[in-house]
């Protein structure tokens, strides 16, 4: 079994599902009482974010290629950053250690594309909707990316900093994904990317008609897969 480093705390409601659906496919692969070897390095979240509203995303590198060197440092053979939004600094990250990182995007864009899906939907942070680091890299598989127009994605950034990540969940913030997922298939997509890996706390498999992509479970399996020994980065 390898072990995996996970940079966590981004925020921690993502990070509790992030190890109980790693541990479960471990477990579910080698039966017993096995569990996954890996190490968490949980950071502050408050502090990027107030890297991130000032534009400072060189700050955010540096403490999240810190958090890495500490996890490679302790013996982890990959890192996994358990965030969509912060992938923004994935290629820094990358060059602070020796070990592979496991892109949220690549292992996304290619269930995406198992799907048969080529029109893609994409809600996540305002920074992951209206920037290029995670749709770039998804195009990169040839895939069309959506996003909502200004309202709703301000919307969707507000529901995410004000209740998700504080693990808070509002039905009637349910309701408004539900409507903004909805305008997005009107507009053209044949599935949807939940790029935010709280989104998934409130926004479900089976509650639009279209596909959705849960990020969380996406990368988690992957990250389990590594860990068995089954998926290269």
């Amino acid at each position: 079994m390898r072990v995996v480093g996970l940079i966590g705390g981004v925020s921690w409601a993502s990070t509790i599902e992030y190890y109980r659906i790693i541990n479960l496919r471990v477990n579910e692969a080698l039966g017993g009482i096995h569990s996954a070897k890996c190490i968490i390095y949980s950071v502050d979240l408050g502090e990027l974010k107030e890297y991130q509203d000032a534009g400072d995303w060189r700050s955010v590198a540096a403490a999240l290629s810190e958090a890495a060197g500490r996890l490679e440092a302790a013996g982890a053979e990959a890192i996994a950053i358990c965030a969509n939004t912060m992938h923004r600094v994935a290629e820094e990250l990358g060059e602070a250690v020796s070990i592979p990182l496991i892109h949220i995007g690549d292992v996304t864009a290619k269930k995406v594309l198992e799907r048969g899906v080529g029109n893609v939907g994409l809600l996540g942070t305002r920074f992951t909707m209206e920037e290029d680091f995670l749709k770039k890299r998804l195009r990169s598989y040839g895939l069309k990316v959506l996003v909502p127009e200004p309202g709703d994605r301000e919307e969707v950034n507000r529901i995410i900093y004000e209740e998700l990540v504080k693990g808070i969940l509002k039905s009637e913030s349910k309701k408004k994904l539900i409507e903004i997922i909805k305008r997005l298939v009107k507009a053209g997509a044949e599935g949807v990317i939940l790029g935010c890996t709280e989104l998934p706390l409130l926004v479900k498999k089976g509650d639009v008609e279209v596909p959705l992509f849960d990020t969380t479970r996406i990368h988690a399996e992957a990250v389990a897969d590594f860990i068995l020994g089954k998926f290269e980065p």
